[in-house]
């Protein structure tokens, strides 16, 4: 079977991955008033969409390729030990975070009503922990992309019945979430279903992967009409989110209550759905006009954090628990705050750096050419 070229990577995708862990951050250290600042707060979609479609598009770069160059059978296998892989992180992940709450967590703390089900009942908890059916708070991304991760072999073989075929199979599985309650057993921290429906949020996962996989093409970038609609639909969404819009017309709340029930989130919701392909439309025709910021420093440290999406994600998590206890204690007070936000940013840039340090094995010796092999013959092709 023949192998397909490999793409270059997209830079831009590690650029928002990056970004989308920095939000992430502070968006899940509870009573962080720097909250009120993130992008959700002028939108109906959030970072999670775009860490979500990011990662489907990630997933066909990383496993579409091995598919059609290895076969079906080779590509499924690579899936598993990717599942694998994210299980047993996301079971030590529970554990590093129950572990600092009983170390650091005071009584009544955000982290101790987090894992109250567990306190309450452990062996019950630890049992749905490892069956997958009970997910508490900030544990609910690593399970949710197990899970569609599983759906991609479907897919490929979806793909090879019929061009159309992954496009039905996964809008199918999204109307089941809203018309028949299709969802994962199982519960989350304070409700009886996970927070983050995979039958759901599938939908945005494979609208990435079928781009990374060629099987879509999104339209052009930087079209006037399309820019303009895109623009259209992204200011008209502040007002309904953007606290100093719904504090002076409260009916504003009203009104996003009547459009998006509360399980919004859950079931991901299509206006959430517009929202976030507008958004990403408009910022990346923005970007096609200015192309010079890719190579900023700042940029560069968003790139950074993306490559590393894994244990930047993880050192994200570990320390929004962590800031979160340190809130609790110390409260919401400028200085305390920024302190804390700033050195949890500063935390996973730091983590990311270390990962591609240890990903690089600098303790390996470089390979040398024999002896007795002449210089010319040693040189690399760059140096000769």
């Amino acid at each position: 079977m023949t192998a397909t070229p490999k793409r270059p990577r997209d830079r831009r995708l590690d650029v928002f991955r990056g970004l989308c862990m920095l939000i992430i951050f502070i968006a899940h250290m509870p009573q962080n008033p720097w909250l009120a600042w993130i992008p959700a707060r002028f939108g109906f979609s959030s970072a999670t969409e775009l860490f979500v479609f990011g990662s489907g598009f990630a997933s066909a770069v990383a496993f579409g390729r091995t598919f059609s160059s290895a076969g079906f059978v080779n590509g499924t296998l690579k899936i598993a030990n990717r599942i694998w892989q994210l299980y047993w992180t996301h079971l030590a992940l529970f554990a590093a975070l129950a572990g600092l709450t009983v170390l650091l967590a005071p009584e009544g703390s955000h982290a101790m009503r987090a894992l109250s089900h567990v306190f309450a009942a452990p062996m019950q908890a630890l049992g749905g922990l490892v069956t997958l059916t009970y997910v508490p708070m900030l544990l609910d991304i690593l399970p949710l992309y197990i899970v569609v991760l599983a759906l991609v072999p479907l897919m490929m073989a979806a793909r090879k019945l019929h061009p159309v075929a992954p496009f039905a199979l996964s809008a199918a599985l999204y109307a089941a979430s809203f018309l028949f309650g299709l969802e994962m057993p199982g519960r989350s921290s304070d409700a009886g279903h996970w927070f983050f429906n995979p039958f759901a949020w599938q939908a945005l996962f494979f609208a990435g992967f079928a781009i990374g996989l060629g099987w879509w093409t999104p339209p052009v970038l930087d079209r006037r009409g399309l820019v303009a609609l895109a623009a259209a639909i992204v200011a008209l969404s502040v007002p309904f989110n953007f606290w100093a819009f719904t504090d002076a017309y409260p009916v504003l709340v009203d009104i996003q209550a009547a459009v998006l029930p509360m399980n919004t989130w859950t079931n991901l919701h299509p206006v959430r759905i517009v929202h976030f392909l507008a958004l990403a439309y408009l910022v990346l025709s923005l970007l096609e006009r200015a192309r010079w910021l890719l190579d900023t420093r700042a940029v560069g440290i968003l790139t950074l954090v993306g490559t590393q999406s894994l244990p930047a994600f993880l050192a994200c998590t570990v320390l929004a628990w962590i800031g979160g206890i340190a809130l609790d204690m110390l409260g919401d007070t400028p200085g305390p705050v920024a302190v804390i936000n700033i050195a949890g940013l500063a935390g996973i840039v730091a983590a990311a750096w270390v990962a591609r340090l240890f990903k690089a094995e600098p303790w390996a010796k470089p390979k040398t050419p024999p002896a007795h092999q002449p210089a010319a013959a040693r040189l690399t092709p760059a140096e000769a």
